[in-house]
């Protein structure tokens, strides 16, 4: 399982990152990650960005300066220099990159546009989640979320929503937690739909991070995007 090059240049590589594929290791299970494929093509990489010390071992994450789900198929960018890395890390904390997911839920949502604006914290029923609900545990953070329907179907007597989505801030499961709690969770999503089967063709979570646009050193403000992998190009043949 390998990532696509979408964009490469002296200073970033942006990547189609295929679902199911995993960033970088937790350190505990041996798997492929995406971070193997990138040490493995790109070994002058190795000790760009920040490695994570889990106090059993040092996680080295090449170029690595934000992540997206395991689950979650689209484009992620890497730097390739140090330099880079802080420039790149610094637009993410200032929340100056922008980024388009595209996304399919369960129900229907009657507004065509919304801003879901609900803090995050950790659930207060699973400590694999994390919740925008009453109840969630410890530091709620800022956490805003725009959408726009793109269309709504029917399938099997159930109705979904084809969306635009774009986070504002970047919080762990941001999206996913965010459509839960507008009682309308992401297409197979087994942690914040678990009751639902897998449905229209998925066989993950409905999540495909479409475009990024960032601010490239000597290069200006410049736009990528990641081609639909074949599960979403079947929902954009019924809609």
């Amino acid at each position: 399982m390998s990532p696509e090059i979408i964009y490469e240049d002296e200073h970033i590589l942006v990547l189609n990152k295929p679902a199911g594929l995993v960033v970088h290791s937790d350190g505990k299970t041996k798997e492929e990650t995406l971070c193997d494929w990138v040490l493995e093509n790109y070994p002058e990489m190795e000790n760009i960005g920040e490695p994570i010390d889990t106090g059993e071992a040092i996680i080295k994450r090449p170029g690595i300066v934000h992540r997206l789900d395991r689950e979650t198929s689209g484009a992620i960018v890497l730097a390739k220099d140090q330099d880079t890395f802080y420039f790149l890390k610094e637009q993410f904390q200032n929340r100056e990159i922008e980024k388009v997911y595209n996304a399919v839920v369960w129900g229907n949502i009657k507004q065509d546009k919304g801003v879901i604006d609900a803090p995050i914290g950790r659930s207060g029923k699973d400590f694999r989640q994390w919740s925008a609900m009453r109840g969630a545990r410890g530091q709620l953070r800022v956490a805003v979320t725009e959408y726009k329907v793109l269309s709504r179907f029917e399938e099997n007597g159930e109705k979904f929503v084809f969306l635009e989505v774009r986070p504002k801030t970047g919080r762990t499961h941001q999206i996913r937690v965010h459509m839960k709690y507008l009682n309308n969770p992401l297409v197979c999503d087994s942690l914040y739909a678990e009751s639902r089967p897998c449905v229209l063709g998925f066989n993950r979570v409905a999540l495909h991070a479409r475009q990024i646009t960032l601010e490239i050193p000597d290069k200006g403000r410049k736009s990528f995007e990641a081609p639909f992998p074949e599960d979403f190009m079947e929902i954009l043949a019924k809609v």
